[in-house]
């Protein structure tokens, strides 16, 4: 059986990317002043944050469950008897389910894995697949094998201003002004399905330092019988100037040196909710 992979977006690997490393990828939509979008085809990152700055109105929305389909019908027609389609956690968006319930439609050649993950967890997982398509897995193992492992992983994420999250209804207007005016940011985290509180402190540096405590909280407790080659430390985050993302990509190397960490642009589609400049990290067990 030959089993092609599938994600989106929301995973942070680029459609350049994907063709070179043989992983299909779903663009995200993205509603700037009600017209539509998708990522990586006709708005970058650089177009939404002048959006941003410019106050236009910026929504992320599910994929349209045909242009999904259309996609697996090309991949199957593509000399693959069958698929993989991991798409962002079911508790951050009704796409998983609704990629879920249009599948039974395909007689099992189509297996969509709800994975729980999304941007550097969910990175991660789309590897993991790729390498058990590779030994020859079937998409129904592979399916299972990554929904097993679907909590093996912690995500950490603050946000420079509260204006999107307080758009999505995640943080109420006077909460969002009180905590601007003392300089409050918030610290998020997702173990498992939905975005969390972690911590409240006082601006962006002791922010970035709370989530370097977490991980290294994570790593003493929860991933500690874990070998260091099987986990993965990212970086992400949306950050306009390059010399901001190397930078903290630089902290999280010094605090954490024996790990090969990386960084990727948080996606289009999650800046919608985050805003320009936030800043995020995580742990992952790698299974590869």
């Amino acid at each position: 059986m030959k089993t092609a992979i599938m994600t989106d977006t929301n995973s942070g690997i680029t459609l350049k990317k994907g063709e070179e490393d043989g992983i299909f990828v779903l663009p995200m939509p993205v509603i700037i002043d009600d017209k539509d979008y998708l990522e990586g085809i006709d708005v970058t990152h650089s177009d939404l944050y002048e959006a941003m700055r410019k106050g236009l109105d910026i929504h992320s929305s599910q994929p349209a469950i045909g242009a999904v389909s259309e996609m697996w019908d090309k991949i199957l027609k593509q000399g693959y008897d069958e698929l993989v389609y991991i798409p962002m956690s079911s508790g951050l968006s009704g796409s998983c389910a609704t990629a879920m319930a249009f599948s039974k439609n395909y007689n099992g050649k189509v297996q969509v894995a709800d994975n729980h993950r999304i941007s550097l967890s969910l990175y991660e997982s789309v590897y993991d697949a790729k390498a058990y398509a590779d030994s020859g897995l079937s998409a129904k193992e592979i399916k299972e094998k990554l929904e097993k492992n679907a909590y093996n992983a912690s995500i950490y994420i603050t946000v420079n201003s509260l204006e999107y999250l307080k758009k999505s209804g995640r943080v109420t207007s006077a909460g969002a002004a009180i905590a601007t005016v003392i300089n409050l940011k918030p610290v998020l985290t997702i173990q498992g399905e939905k975005l969390d509180a972690f911590a409240k402190v006082r601006g962006i540096n002791n922010a970035k330092q709370k989530m370097v405590e977490a991980l290294t909280k994570d790593l003493e407790t929860r991933f500690k019988s874990y070998p260091k080659e099987k986990l993965s430390i990212g970086t992400a985050g949306t950050f306009e100037k390059s010399e901001d993302a190397d930078a903290w990509l630089d902290m999280i190397n010094d605090a954490f040196p024996e790990y090969d960490s990386y960084y990727l642009p948080l996606s289009c589609s999650i800046a919608c909710h985050v805003g320009i400049d936030s800043i995020g990290t995580a742990i992952v067990v790698k299974d590869r």
